[in-house]
């Protein structure tokens, strides 16, 4: 028995694939030998297609937007900081408790 390399699906044959077996015309064993795939994926992919189906006529795309970020506050931070380290290890230095070497 030799075995089988791990398959990639598309997206499209993932949809199709869920979509007969959510119209029910056969059974998911059916489905199964038709598509050549198991039976356990088609319903996973089928309870992932019912789940994502809300946010078709929902108002979720805006809020699955990334917020905005201030990118200034966040380079003066990082500056903020970097300072803070050069001070500390120039102190560290003077007082003998940091080698110059790293």
């Amino acid at each position: 028995m030799t075995k089988r390399t791990r398959r990639d699906h598309t997206p499209a044959f993932k949809a199709k694939v869920a979509l007969t077996a959510i119209k029910g015309e056969k059974t998911l064993a059916e489905f199964a030998k038709l598509f050549d795939v198991h039976p356990n994926q088609i319903t996973a992919w089928k309870a992932q297609l019912l789940d994502g189906t809300a946010g078709v006529f929902g108002s979720s795309v805006a809020s699955a937007e990334a917020p905005s970020v201030d990118l200034k506050a966040l380079h003066a931070k990082i500056g903020e900081l970097a300072l803070e380290n050069c001070f500390l290890e120039c102190a560290l230095i003077k007082a003998g408790m940091l080698s110059v070497k790293r």
